[in-house]
Order: structure tokens, then sequence, then C-alpha cells
């Protein structure tokens, strides 16, 4: 059974919980053909380095698109994807690389999507694997197609979590001819001072949590390839970057 369709098949019959974390486990195959603030008043900053401002030709490494691809990702050319869910505001920076070359890819489509403040994705639930039904609405999914530098922007907020996942962002890579170039996955520095540690997992808290280091997507993760850099503060709101070779 091809990987979609088995993903396809788990949306609608999962029975429990464990068969998500199995969809969300590493793919290692090579892919085919304005938002409204919480924020208190606090003016801390946080910044982290990490691999996104490396010079490095590195490929990202493959991840899985599922559970909860975007269904008709051409449909959402847009770079606000808020779509009134609420959070901390998040401006997300990606910078595509060839790795060829080393030189930035431009004319790329770059689709990108994420859950709520509360860990719940838009176009599914109803079901064990998410019970809120959101699937008549498309909040935090988008596409934008790469300038000349490479760079595409997206508005949107600081990502929630849910159970056996850091938070983390699904990026999907095509050439401007809408060939697949690259399926991966986004992780956040951690740690004390960290936009992770002020956002605190919003009223979820992060009880629970499961960090980077025992994420069955981020684990093997060794040298920080997947992890972008994020800046900014609750009051202001936070700005992620990261380069992708593909």
């Amino acid at each position: 059974m091809e990987r979609k369709n088995f993903l396809r098949s788990l949306i609608v019959g999962a029975a429990t919980a464990p068969m998500l974390l199995d969809a969300c486990q590493k793919d290692s195959t090579t892919p085919s053909s304005t938002s409204t603030s919480t924020s208190t008043s606090t003016s801390t900053s946080t910044s982290s380095s990490s691999s996104s401002s490396s010079n490095s030709c590195t490929v990202a490494p493959t991840e899985t698109e599922g559970p909860f691809p975007t269904k008709t990702p051409a449909s959402y050319v847009r770079s606000d994807i808020t779509d009134g869910r609420t959070g901390y505001k998040l401006t997300i920076k990606i910078t595509i690389d060839s790795s060829s070359s080393c030189t930035a890819l431009s004319g790329a489509l770059v689709d990108i999507w994420h859950c709520d403040a509360e860990g719940n994705y838009s176009e599914y639930g109803g079901s064990s694997m998410q019970t809120t039904n959101y699937t008549s609405v498309h909040f935090l999914r988008g596409r934008q197609t790469t300038d000349s530098n490479g760079l595409v922007t997206f508005t949107s907020i600081f990502p929630g979590w849910y159970s056996g996942r850091a938070t983390h962002i699904h990026v999907h890579v095509y050439n401007a001819s809408g060939t697949s170039l690259k399926v991966t996955q986004i992780a956040f520095p951690e740690g004390t001072g960290t936009a992770l540690a002020l956002v605190n997992g919003y009223a979820k808290g992060l009880t629970g949590y499961t960090y980077n280091s025992s994420d069955n997507v981020f684990s093997d993760d060794t040298s920080g390839l997947e992890i972008a850099a994020v800046t900014g503060n609750l009051t202001d709101g936070f700005v992620l970057t990261k380069v992708i070779n593909v």
C-alpha cells in the first residue's frame, strides 16, 4: 500500500492513539514525482543559533507528510495563514537552496502547515486521532513561491503541541512545474529562555510534552539540522528563520 493511501486509511479508520504516533514516524524515503495575540506584558526576548544559518549544503532530511497534510495546497496561495486562529504571532521565513549548487532556488513552491495553539489541525477531526472536528476549515495552511533569494515568508501563530510530538512545522517543496523536491519538518529550539519555554504550551503547559530528543521524527537529528532559529518575545511576537536544502 502506498504511504499516502496508508495515511489516508489511518485518518478514516484509526481507533487508537498509538496509530497516530506510528503515522508520524520518520519517513526515510525520497518523495515522488495578522494573528490575535494573547500575549501578556512581557518584553523578554529569545534567540537561538542553529544550522538554519549554516552555509552547509547538506540536504534536509526527508520526513513524513502525514497524518494531516493539506488536501488541496494549490487552493491556499497566501502569506497570512492564521485564518482567525489566536496565539502569539509567528513570522516564518524559509529559504530554499539547491544542495547541488549551494545557491538560492527561485520559483519553488513551498507549502507549510502546522497545528493551532491547542494542538489541532484544520481539514481533519471527528476521529480518535483528533476529536475536535475541523474538517470544513483550513487554518494554518498556505503556499508561497520563493523569490530570487529563495525566500518565502508566512504570517502565522506559534504552534501548540499534541501528545507524542514536539512542536513542529511541516514543509513540502516543489519545483516550479509541481514536481516534489522535499517533504520535511522544522523543529524548534528548546531550553530556558527559548520561545518554546516562553510560550509554555499555551493553556496546556508543557506537562507531558515530548522534547526533540524523544520525538520520533527529530530524535536522530543529532546535528540540529532540522532546528530553526527563533527570535522575539511574547509582546511583539516571534520570527522563525530556516534554510532548507533540497
